[in-house]
């Protein structure tokens, strides 16, 4: 098929190198002075020295195979409207993603009721206004992914919280909470593996969420777009997989932008788990109006999925070790710092609260040339966090972590925490919380 033959670099017509710096032995990792020189929003949003550990991009070489596969686009000056191998895109897409997901996960997606679109985040707008009407509860656990939360304020939806639980050392879902708002919902929204926290949603987890969403009737909608980056001795189970009966009420989003690292390429697709959930989207948004993907993220999608593995795998194990290296720094020299080892995602989420700051966290790190996302904007009871991207070099890691402990070292402890670093402040929040079904609960 064509577009096999361009990742494979087999196509005569144009001659494309990706340069003999994509295939050494150790090729991943840009220097600082080519970092700073990038045009994307990572490194450019913020002035100055600091860091950028904020944003969801790695800082990473990209997969070769999505290179050779965007540079024939170039070399051929290719930009018309696409076709690929007889079909069109679209179904390409959608065959990828169902043969990527039974390759990986033993889940067989049907590719007829596959819709691709140019952005995940759209996806979740779309989902919640097919599902929904305003004035409707959508349960959504927190901390939450702040897209998730505009999906629904800004649709005039009703958000209605479960904060996970913590017990210092794994997150989890506070199923007795869920059953309780569930019954004035209409969907929950989930991310699989959870962002920020890192959380893989264990096998019972995800039959307690789907078990509570057919006993209220409600839509699932689950972004897996994370499910590729679980770290081993975890094991992410698309939320399809519960049973037959969660499928045909689910919706999957997923993409390959997370785990390849290109956001800016705009491809993502949604999976309907019956034909009820199809219709029932297509009723409110006809094909047309959703847009179409552009041929760079088709083509840099259908890399990604067939031929991205090998580069995955060294992508992972660099993950892997760096998320070694903060649980080991934070161990030895930065203790009062809470932080539950994330199970998948490239993200520590890390709790402040045991320092007497009189400041956000965020601001005193971006201040010692560190840039987190703030812990606020997952929801307004972990303004106490921050999020760490460490998807980055062994060496700006470092970096960062000494520029934490250094910020960190002067401020005086609040003894109320401190004294019991075992247990998250958000476990008595979550635990001890009731809920009056408004936005601020």
């Amino acid at each position: 098929m064509l577009w096999r033959q361009i990742v494979k670099g087999s196509r005569g017509s144009s001659t494309v190198s990706i340069g003999s710096e994509a295939h050494g032995a150790d090729d991943l990792d840009f220097d600082l002075e080519r970092l700073r020189a990038r045009r994307n929003r990572k490194w450019t949003h913020f002035p100055g020295d600091g860091l950028p550990a904020w944003i969801a991009d790695m800082d990473f070489r990209t997969a070769p195979p999505i290179q050779i596969a965007l540079q024939h686009l170039v070399a051929d000056e290719d930009y018309g409207y696409p076709d690929r191998d007889g079909d069109t895109p679209d179904r390409a897409i959608a065959t990828a993603f169902a043969r990527h997901e039974r390759l990986l996960h033993g889940w067989d997606p049907n590719p007829d009721l596959v819709q691709p679109l140019p952005d995940l985040v759209q996806g979740m707008f779309t989902t919640v206004l097919a599902y929904t009407e305003p004035g409707d509860g959508v349960v959504l656990p927190f901390p939450a992914y702040p897209p998730f939360q505009e999906a629904i304020n800004e649709t005039d939806r009703r958000l209605l919280p479960i904060h996970m639980l913590n017990d210092g050392q794994r997150w989890r879902l506070d199923e007795e909470h869920l059953r309780n708002v569930a019954r004035d919902a209409r969907m929950i929204m989930v991310s699989n593996p959870h962002n920020p926290t890192g959380h893989v949603w264990k096998p019972a987890e995800l039959q307690a969420i789907g078990g509570i969403a057919l006993e209220y009737d409600l839509v699932i909608v689950s972004d897996e777009v994370h499910g590729l980056l679980t770290y081993p001795g975890y094991r992410y189970l698309p939320m399809a997989t519960v049973s037959p009966e969660v499928a045909a009420v689910t919706v999957t989003m997923n993409s390959a932008t997370k785990a390849f690292n290109i956001a800016g390429a705009r491809c993502a697709v949604l999976h309907f788990g019956s034909s009820n959930l199809h219709d029932r989207f297509r009723l409110r948004f006809p094909r047309r109006s959703l847009g179409a993907v552009s041929v760079f993220g088709v083509d840099s999608t259908l890399a990604a999925w067939t031929h991205g593995r090998p580069w995955l795998e060294r992508i992972r194990a660099k993950l892997t070790a760096n998320r070694t290296r903060i649980a080991t720094r934070l161990s030895e020299s930065m203790p009062l710092i809470g932080y539950v080892e994330p199970e998948a995602t490239y993200f520590a989420w890390l709790d402040l609260s045991a320092f007497d700051l009189h400041q956000p966290p965020s601001a005193l790190l971006a201040a010692a040339g560190v840039i987190t996302s703030p812990g606020s904007d997952f929801g307004s009871d972990y303004r106490d966090f921050v999020r760490l991207n460490f998807a980055t070099s062994a060496s700006l890691l470092e970096d960062m972590l000494s520029r934490i402990a250094e910020a960190v070292a002067p401020h005086s402890v609040d003894s109320r925490v401190a004294s019991d670093r075992t247990v998250s402040p958000r476990t008595a929040i979550a635990s001890s919380r009731t809920c009056d079904e408004s936005v601020q609960c």
